[in-house]
């Protein structure tokens, strides 16, 4: 295992006055052990910085260390980094066995020692029943599992996960996270995870890096980057529903965007001087809690609400409503950050 260490990281294509750049300066200390997740929309970076910390992508400036190695010029193989992608990248004719154990067997590992590591990986993932089975005879669960393996027989010590769940059903992708969850404990290999699901993000993470445009908007913990967003984008990117961002409303200091978590406003009885009168536009029902889509003059405003509230509005209906106040997060309305 090791620490991994980003150093003001940079990805160009092309050169000269025309080159596009993709990552702009990334910088992130990761401890040995840690469980980071890369989130972000598509196109905005994500898989790029995971290829480069892996190998497939050379980097067009900066830094990149995997313990106290420098990597930039390092092949993949060199590096002591595993990686899961999205597609499991099985072979459709080798047993379970075979597929974890293969890597192993071309780096002419003995085959007890083989055996021994492909017995541990399967008794870890519930895959002992397995091994003799083609991928053909496995759910996409067990065989993203099987992926797993493969990455943990090697035991690498960097982990890199590429989307690895994108391909499974809702239910499944849930079974699955909380399998890397514990696998994560049991190993303590240093992992980087890309996703760009943020309840996934916020699920999994011990901190996790938000990207956007090739840029590193936020660098914290799931509870950090929730509660006090760096930026709108932040803001409008994670939670869900997202955090509500008021620019043009009465209360708002020009130059200023204001936030607010739907869960954060409290529902009264009657109008109050501290308090906002909205008309309710949409409900989303979501069995113990409803979602109100409202409108304070020219903005949208959601509340969340549930049983204990005792508030069943209706459609076109006027709802007075509180902000919490340590709860309202301000923006500078130019540049999206938090002042």
């Amino acid at each position: 295992m090791a620490s991994l260490t980003l150093s003001n990281v940079i990805k160009r294509y092309g050169h000269g006055p025309k080159a596009n750049q993709v990552i702009h300066g990334v910088n992130a200390s990761i401890a040995d052990g840690e469980f980071i997740v890369i989130v972000g929309p598509s196109g905005c970076g994500k898989s790029t910085l995971l290829r480069m910390v892996a190998g497939l992508e050379e980097i067009s400036g900066g830094e990149i260390r995997i313990g106290e190695r420098v990597v930039n010029e390092l092949e993949p193989a060199a590096r002591d980094i595993a990686m899961v992608f999205q597609n499991y990248a099985l072979y459709p004719h080798m047993s379970v066995f075979d597929n974890m154990a293969y890597g192993l067997k071309i780096a002419k590992v003995p085959k007890d020692e083989i055996r021994a590591r492909v017995d541990k990986a399967a008794g870890i993932l519930e895959l002992a029943p397995f091994l003799e089975r083609k991928p053909r005879e496995l759910s996409g669960g067990q065989r993203q599992r099987v992926a797993m393996g493969r990455a943990i027989v090697r035991q690498p010590q960097v982990f890199l996960f590429d989307e690895p769940l994108s391909n499974l059903d809702a239910k499944l992708r849930a079974q699955t996270r909380l399998e890397i969850q514990k696998l994560h404990r049991e190993l303590g290999i240093t992992s980087l995870f890309v996703t760009h699901d943020q309840v996934e993000a916020m699920t999994l993470a011990q901190r996790m890096i938000v990207m956007n445009a090739g840029r590193m908007e936020q660098f914290g913990t799931p509870e950090e980057v929730y509660h006090r967003p760096a930026s709108t984008f932040v803001a409008s990117f994670i939670g869900a529903p997202p955090m509500n961002l008021l620019r043009g409303a009465p209360h708002v200091k020009p130059g200023t965007v204001q936030g607010i978590r739907p869960e954060h406003l409290h529902i009264v009885p009657q109008a109050v001087p501290e308090g906002w009168s909205v008309q309710i536009e949409a409900i989303e029902m979501l069995g113990a809690e409803r979602l109100l889509y409202t409108r304070l003059g020219s903005e949208q405003l959601i509340v969340r609400t549930d049983e204990k509230t005792g508030v069943a509005p209706d459609i076109g209906s006027t709802l007075h409503v509180v902000p919490q106040a340590e709860r309202l997060h301000s923006f500078d309305a130019n540049t999206g950050q938090r002042l």
